[in-house]
């Protein structure tokens, strides 16, 4: 299985002057996995290069034996300091994609056209996409070959308002993912703040938080199994 992975590139958390990126635990768990089932793997950003981390994610609270094996992992380590352009690839290069969350792809994933085109063509050639996080927000201009919103319908999850709260910055995203699947006609749910919570629908998988990464990773595997 080839797969791809979209991070972002953007690294101002709003005008607080903090930074941001993307989450560690929600590339390093599912990286692991894909790595241990046998599958390639091709990193890819909008800007390319190396994608910014969000410092907090790396922060000890927040280090996970899936973020030490990536970071003593060479290989991983390497591919993340040279991702591709984004509007470089084709899905038909690909079996599945994949996408980390993170607050930065509220900002510039979530408006990325090729973004956009690259879920669009991957699930219409009968492929599965995951996103995790804040991630399932980059959905949120993706439509269905009727031009409907892809989520319409779907049963979808995503970062809950009440997690956005619990980290303070309901006020500075530039909108809150779980409003914005309801907005645009998803079938929403959640299970408990920081718990891992995977939705399964069709070729969509969508995963609620950093601890849902490594679940929403297994359920791609799985498909591929056998």
């Amino acid at each position: 299985m080839k797969v791809l992975i979209v991070l972002t590139s953007h690294d101002r958390l709003g005008d607080t002057g903090k930074k941001t990126g993307f989450w560690l635990e929600e590339l390093a768990a599912p990286y692991r996995r894909f790595i241990e089932a046998g599958h390639d793997i091709t990193l890819a950003s909008p800007a390319g290069g190396r994608p910014p981390l969000d410092p907090k994610s790396n922060e000890p609270g927040f280090q996970t034996e899936d973020t030490h094996w990536f970071e003593a992992n060479a290989e991983a380590t390497a591919a993340l300091a040279n991702t591709v352009r984004l509007d470089s690839v084709s899905a038909d290069d690909y079996d599945t994609v994949f996408y980390p969350g993170g607050h930065g792809p509220l900002w510039d994933l979530a408006e990325d056209t090729a973004s956009v085109r690259l879920i669009e063509s991957t699930l219409r050639s009968g492929k599965p996409v995951a996103l995790v996080c804040h991630a399932p927000g980059v959905l949120r201009h993706v439509t269905a070959e009727d031009g409907t919103p892809l989520v319409r319908g779907r049963r979808v999850t995503g970062f809950t308002n009440t997690e956005e709260a619990a980290v303070e910055l309901v006020d500075v995203v530039p909108f809150l993912v779980e409003d914005e699947l309801v907005r645009l006609g998803g079938d929403y749910s959640k299970g408990p703040d920081w718990g891992s919570y995977v939705v399964e629908d069709g070729l969509l998988v969508t995963g609620q938080n950093p601890a849902s990464s490594a679940e929403a990773a297994d359920a791609l595997i799985a498909r591929f199994a056998g």
